[in-house]
C-alpha cells in the first residue's frame, strides 16, 4: 500500500481545503479534532476531505465519542452521478443542488456514494440495537450491515478506537479495532457500483465526536 494522504487532524492548519457543508464547528483539542453542529437539534453537517481518490483505498482513522446522542457516518466514493449530472466537474460543481447537511440531499440527490453508519445513537431505536450500516447512494440502498462494539459515551472514557475501510473495486470491508463487521461484494443489483470520489465526515446533531490520524492509502 503507498499513502496518499493523511492528516493529524490536530490543528487548523489540518483542515485546509476542507469543505464544510452544513453548520461544522471543528476545534481543536490535546487529543485530536473535535467537531460538533454549531447548529440546533436538527441541524447536520458533513465535512468533505480537499482530495479525490481512487478506487482501492484503505481509510482509516481514529474516532472518539465525547457527547450523545447523535450519529457519526463516512461518506466515500462520492463523485456527481453521471445520470443525473452527465456535465458536472465533481460534487461542488453548480449544476448540482445546493446542500446544507441534510441527509436526504445526499441518499436521495446527484451524488452518487457509498456510506457507513458507525455510531449510531440518534434515535431510541437505533440505542436500543446497535448495528453499523453500509448503503449505497443514489437510493438509499442498504446493501451490508454489521454489529457495533462501540460502548456509550461513559463508557468508553475518551478512548479512541481505529476504524478501517477497505474499498477494492467492488468490494468493501469494514473494521473497527480490527474487528471485522461486515464485507461485501457490490452485483450492481442496485445499480452501477460507486468508483473514485471524494470522503467526508458526517454528524447528526448533537453528537461532539473527536477525530484524528486520518490516512488513506492506495491498494
Amino acid at each position: 500500500m503507498t499513502l496518499v494522504y493523511r492528516s493529524a487532524l490536530t490543528s487548523q492548519e489540518d483542515l485546509d481545503g476542507w469543505v464544510a457543508e452544513g453548520p461544522v464547528s471543528a476545534q481543536p483539542a490535546d487529543d485530536g479534532m473535535l467537531l460538533s453542529s454549531s447548529g440546533g437539534f436538527d441541524d447536520h453537517f458533513t465535512f468533505w476531505c480537499p482530495e479525490v481518490f481512487g478506487d482501492r483505498i484503505r481509510i482509516a482513522w481514529e474516532f472518539s465519542p465525547r457527547s450523545e446522542p447523535g450519529l457519526a457516518m463516512l461518506f466515500f466514493g462520492a463523485a456527481a452521478d453521471a445520470e443525473q449530472a452527465p456535465n458536472a466537474d465533481g460534487i461542488f460543481d453548480s449544476a448540482l443542488a445546493p446542500r446544507t447537511g441534510a441527509y436526504p440531499q445526499y441518499h436521495s440527490g446527484d451524488l452518487r456514494t457509498l456510506h457507513v453508519s458507525y455510531f449510531r445513537r440518534r434515535w431510541e431505536e437505533e440505542r436500543a440495537f446497535h448495528t453499523c450500516n453500509l448503503r449505497k447512494s443514489p437510493g438509499f440502498h442498504l446493501v451490508s450491515q454489521g454489529a457495533d462494539p462501540l460502548p456509550p459515551v461513559i463508557d468508553a472514557r475518551d478512548a479512541f478506537y481505529r476504524i478501517e475501510i477497505i474499498k477494492d473495486g467492488p468490494r468493501v470491508a469494514f473494521s473497527i479495532d480490527d474487528l471485522l463487521l461486515f464485507d461485501w461484494t457490490d452485483d450492481e443489483s442496485t445499480g452501477p457500483r460507486i468508483h473514485d470520489g471524494r470522503i467526508g465526515f458526517r454528524q447528526m446533531s448533537p453528537l461532539v465526536a473527536c477525530y484524528r490520524n486520518l490516512e488513506v492509502h492506495s491498494l
